[in-house]
């Protein structure tokens, strides 16, 4: 009988802890689609967006640049409300204007640290397409925490760092999502 509540108790342990990667991968790929330009989320203001992934963080989350290019450019900030602000800025940036965003994550290493926690990386590329025709390809190193808090699974930590930055040539995607409609059940 011992044998079997032991074996029952691994058990429970192994799927919390499978069950911890499974949020933690949910989530990291909800960040990612209302990050995406144009938002595969149709009718969701930039405002909204914003605060949306701002809720996707615990109250003491920090989300961070690291080093040279993404230091300088992204810096840190520090719960809900400073995320979605700096997020903000993506979104209502002009001239130009970012048209196409997507991202592409690679190189998966999530591991469950506990029952309520998980932490991995990723690599990332990006597109950028701005409505000037001009464009850009982004490639960064993602580590980031997740914690199991009262409201649900929640990124903890989230730090960027730059890998490249390249040029596209201009104008060279033949075609280009103007609108998505994944969303609205067409």
């Amino acid at each position: 009988m011992e044998d079997i509540k032991a074996a029952i108790a691994e058990l429970q342990q192994q799927v919390a802890f499978l069950q911890a990667e499974a949020e933690a991968r949910r989530l990291i790929a909800r960040y990612m689609f209302l990050c995406d330009s144009p938002l595969p989320e149709a009718g969701m203001p930039a405002e909204a967006r914003a605060d949306a992934i701002g809720a996707l963080f615990t109250e003491d989350a920090i989300w961070q640049g690291v080093g040279g290019a993404h230091g300088a450019q992204f810096g840190q900030h520090r719960g809900p409300a400073e995320i979605a602000a700096h997020m903000r800025k993506f979104y209502a940036a002009e001239n130009p204007k970012q048209i196409f965003n997507t991202h592409y994550l690679t190189a998966e290493q999530l591991r469950a640290t506990s029952a309520e926690t998980a932490e991995g990386e990723w690599v990332q590329f990006q597109p950028w397409v701005y409505d000037d025709g001009s464009s850009l390809i982004r490639s960064s190193r993602l580590h980031v925490k997740f914690r199991k808090t009262a409201a649900g699974w929640r990124i903890a930590n989230y730090r960027t760092e730059n890998l490249f930055i390249g040029k596209l040539p201009d104008n060279w995607a033949q075609t280009l999502i103007q609108t998505s409609v994944l969303m609205t059940g067409v």
